[in-house]
């Protein structure tokens, strides 16, 4: 998968670095991974949530942060659309949150 914007993880981890381990291994999982769906997303990371067809929900750092992609799994492409504590996820519509 293309990670569409890594950037975002790398300032992110860098203002938390409590984050870097989980978010450095869910890119290089991403990255190497040629998943068709939700399901095999889900099927990699068993703490991830289908959210929708394109919309997958990932626990960070022992479930105290939240990263929500949305992936084009025909152009094999993953968005970053929100990465926040677990409380900013609360606040937030995992559906529709565009934040990057």
């Amino acid at each position: 998968m293309r990670i569409i914007a890594r950037s975002t993880l790398v300032k992110f981890w860098e203002k938390h670095p409590e984050t870097m381990a989980s978010l450095e291994h869910w890119l290089s999982v991403a990255k190497a991974a040629d998943w068709g769906s939700p399901n095999a997303v889900v099927e990699t990371f068993s703490k991830a949530k289908a959210l929708n067809d394109e919309r997958v929900r990932f626990e960070v750092a022992g479930g105290n942060y939240r990263l929500i992609v949305a992936f084009d799994f025909s152009r094999k492409v993953a968005f970053i659309k929100f990465i926040g504590t677990h409380a900013d996820y609360d606040r937030i519509d995992a559906l529709t949150v565009s934040l990057y």
